[in-house]
């Protein structure tokens, strides 16, 4: 039997003069045929982000060639790279004047780099547009390929991020064609070839993970000097989906973020509706 969701889970939906800046970003987003993590991972902080003209793009199409079983973007065949998709999304950059960016992608196994070199051009076309303008990527594990990895690390943007969702133990279950230690690998190198660029992950609560396994996950991800992280509630989008075994009280989430801060990372974000880029600019004080 489905849980019932908590009244700290709810939502409350907004409208008056908000509504009106929700639909601009959506026509906007329609204008220039970009697709937003917000929208297609029906992300529940979206009505917020977009009545404050912000969101989260997401690149290279909507399919994703993967098989997570917590993730609600769809699993058809990937669509073609639209080649004006860089330049377009630094123009919307420039007509919201956004402060900080987030850039993400469904995962593309298909793809020689798996998507860099194109996570690589919108990152310089924001800059050239939008010099002031910070940039964070959120990039999926490029298979482990180091040079594809590479071009984004030299596209200089301001963070890097790449969660590691949940903990080892449950890979097989929720991320099964993920690999725990290629995750830490990942962030591991672009840490060791720039120094300047924040590293950033996060994890999801209520997959079934126990308390050991939320501690071994933050320890890891300090290990390798990372940098943020971001704690969340897991929602299952669908009967589908993997379920939620638990829904975590925000006193822990609170209690985890204290550990966090406590073990030296330098920017932590814990409670139940924290996803990955939610309030992302606060770490520039934007």
């Amino acid at each position: 039997m489905q849980q019932r969701k908590p009244e700290w889970l709810r939502v409350k939906v907004r409208g008056g003069e908000t509504s009106g800046n929700v639909n601009e970003v959506e026509e906007i987003l329609e204008k220039y045929s970009l697709n937003t993590v917000c929208r297609e991972a029906n992300c529940p902080n979206r009505m917020e982000c977009f009545s404050n003209r912000t969101a989260t793009f997401m690149i290279l199409g909507k399919n994703c060639t993967r098989n997570c079983t917590f993730c609600n973007v769809t699993k058809e065949k990937p669509e073609s790279v639209d080649s004006n998709e860089p330049y377009n999304i630094a123009k919307v950059v420039e007509k919201f004047n956004l402060k900080h960016t987030v850039i993400t992608a469904v995962t593309r196994d298909d793809l020689p780099d798996g998507g860099a070199g194109h996570f690589a051009k919108v990152i310089e076309e924001i800059k050239k547009l939008n010099k002031s303008t910070t940039t964070e990527v959120l990039i999926p594990d490029f298979k482990g390929d180091e040079k594809a990895l590479r071009k984004v690390i030299n596209a200089k943007p301001d963070i890097i991020n790449h969660n590691v969702e949940t903990a080892a133990a449950l890979y097989s279950k929720v991320r099964p064609m993920a690999v725990y230690e290629r995750s830490l690998e990942l962030l591991y190198r672009v840490k060791n070839e720039n120094k300047s660029i924040l590293t950033k992950s996060g994890f999801m609560l209520g997959l079934g993970e126990t308390e050991e396994d939320i501690l071994g996950i933050l320890k890891d991800l300090r290990k390798i000097d990372c940098d943020i992280v971001t704690i969340g509630q897991y929602l299952a989008p669908s009967p589908k989906h993997h379920p939620v075994i638990e829904y975590v009280h925000p006193d822990t989430f609170e209690k985890y973020g204290k550990v966090a801060t406590h073990m030296g990372f330098k920017h932590v974000f814990s409670a139940p509706l924290v996803r990955s880029s939610y309030h992302a600019e606060k770490v520039f004080n934007l």
